[in-house]
């Protein structure tokens, strides 16, 4: 377990300035039996609709059927930054989902349930929903636990899909360390697995407040928290999600990651944070973590702490990184093709927090917009806190 990672107040200060339809299914498992359908169980997802109107005994043989209407399929918005066009890496693509280990549903809103996602999530593999032809919500009424598996995670909501929170626990849960989710090893940190990748999904109030995750590293992660293994986002949107208000390094509205195997990074594709609020990283926050940021969009989240890291005497710390909190040793944050904007932090940092302590840590911004993103405290140049290696590599870029 690598050692947990303190930032300089004296540095700090040093540097001076320089959507969905809500389903009309039940969130109470026992109110509806969860619908988990594996590829098998083909005949169950048609939700028992009829091939064509019934005629009736008195109508002439000749009498032909009025076909029924059918309702085109809608999604929701697409998120990310529409402008980007960074070119995405093998790693970093959607999985292919047209033969799902198992799906959520079968055909209507009301048999897609948060037993049912819980279930699924458990169980692993690639997982689709049949909620209907319509966007739908399913609030949660238990966190997804992803279980510790080699065989890979992968949750697909075709983008009609939103996980709620419901305002009141977190969403997703992963954590290769914690051995009630299944086998670990000593270094858990650095395992390739679990594994978990979501791709057009979208997630929404989710809620971390008082979830601690271990003694070494404090809460975070409102809609989903990850450590060790691997988990990448593609095209998938996080809005208004929470973690604790104030503390000096935890963070994470939306992500919390601790660690990853091998030090891969963290591959964001596609996709939209806003509306998160936490102490630090109002939509991602690591410790030890490289990331890779594309054609993505980070808007009008904000770090809400109060004291910075370590935290000033009589204060309780936090508040940097109103939308990016990341802190270790040897890392990497890369934006491409990302638009971050109208963020705010009430330390450090309106729209990213980086510190790499022992000062190997990189930044590079390329093909990117970062624009009025205050902050009250401290910057290094607009809307960014920076102590890493040499000055972050800047390139076809405004910063503002």
């Amino acid at each position: 377990m690598r050692k947990r990672p303190a930032v300089a107040v004296a540095l700090m200060l040093g540097l001076g300035t320089l959507g969905a339809c809500h389903s009309g299914g039940h969130d109470d498992p026992a109110a509806a039996a969860p619908l988990i359908s594996s590829p098998s169980d083909s005949s169950d997802l048609s939700g028992g609709a009829s091939a064509g109107p019934s005629v009736s005994a008195s109508a002439s043989a000749s009498a032909k059927p009025t076909p029924s209407k059918s309702v085109a399929p809608k999604t929701l918005p697409k998120p990310g930054n529409s402008s980007g066009h960074a070119a995405i890496p093998a790693a970093a693509r959607a999985v292919d989902t047209s033969h799902p280990t198992r799906t959520v549903g079968n055909g209507t809103a009301a048999s897609c349930t948060s037993a049912a996602v819980v279930k699924a999530v458990a169980a692993g593999g690639i997982i689709a929903f049949n909620c209907g032809p319509v966007p739908v919500t399913i609030t949660m009424t238990a966190t997804a636990k992803v279980h510790n598996s080699t065989k890979p995670t992968v949750l697909d909501g075709g983008g009609r899909v939103t996980l709620s929170g419901g305002g009141k626990r977190r969403i997703i849960y992963m954590n290769g360390c914690d051995k009630s989710l299944g086998p670990s090893t000593s270094r858990c940190v650095d395992q390739d697995w679990p594994s978990l990748t979501i791709q057009n999904m979208a997630f929404t109030r989710g809620n971390s407040i008082g979830q601690h995750n271990d003694d070494v590293y404090p809460g975070g992660g409102g809609a989903i928290f990850a450590r060790g293994g691997h988990i990448k986002v593609i095209n998938s949107r996080f809005t208004g999600n929470r973690c604790d208000s104030t503390g000096p390094d935890l963070g994470g509205a939306a992500m919390r990651v601790l660690e990853q195997g091998g030090d891969d990074p963290v591959y964001i594709v596609g996709s939209t944070f806003s509306g998160g609020t936490c102490s630090n990283g109002s939509a991602l926050s690591s410790i030890q973590v490289s990331w890779t940021v594309l054609n993505s969009l980070f808007t009008g989240n904000n770090a809400i702490g109060n004291g910075a890291n370590p935290a000033r005497a009589g204060t309780p710390g936090g508040g940097s990184g109103g939308a990016i909190y990341l802190d270790g040793d040897n890392f990497k944050l890369v934006l491409d093709g990302t638009v971050i904007e109208k963020n705010h932090a009430k330390e450090g940092g309106g729209a990213i927090f980086f510190v790499s302590n022992d000062r190997t840590g990189t930044l590079t911004i390329k093909n990117s917009t970062l624009r009025k993103n205050p902050n009250d405290g401290f910057d290094t140049f607009p809307g960014v806190f920076y102590l890493g290696k040499g000055n972050p590599v800047i390139s076809n870029s405004k910063v503002s």
